[in-house]
């Protein structure tokens, strides 16, 4: 994959993911920034600007420097970080301790009686 090809893909999952998370309306990275930036974390909207300025450059130049590209290509990769939804330790904790309380609940409830249980599916 080209240089150019990387650049356009990064930006267009950036542009999704505003478009589908932050519900941003419009035309590009600049635009859909602008319309949502009430909703974006801290220092986003900043870091995108600077991408845009950054895929115009790398776009627009011949003779690009692979390091350039390469810090394009990180800058983009922290942005969809931060724009991607993700659910926080506490969430997932709650969940699997009720996960976990639930099943260590039926064992016990299913040891204690058995017998019932076993007699009514003629286990016995």
């Amino acid at each position: 994959m080209s240089d150019i090809e990387k650049v356009v893909l990064h930006t267009r999952r950036l542009e999704g993911l505003l478009r589908e998370q932050y519900h941003a309306k419009g035309q590009g990275l600049i635009e859909l920034t602008e319309s949502c930036v009430t909703r974006l974390p801290h220092d986003v909207a900043q870091k995108i600007h600077l991408i845009a300025q950054s895929r115009q450059q790398l776009l627009d130049d011949d003779d690009v420097e692979p390091e350039s590209t390469a810090a394009f290509i990180q800058a983009c990769i922290e942005c969809e970080k931060e724009l991607t939804p993700r659910s926080g330790r506490f969430i997932w904790g709650v969940a699997i301790v009720l996960m976990l309380t639930m099943t260590l609940g039926a064992i016990l409830f299913y040891s204690i009686h058995w017998d019932v249980v076993a007699h009514h599916l003629n286990l016995e």
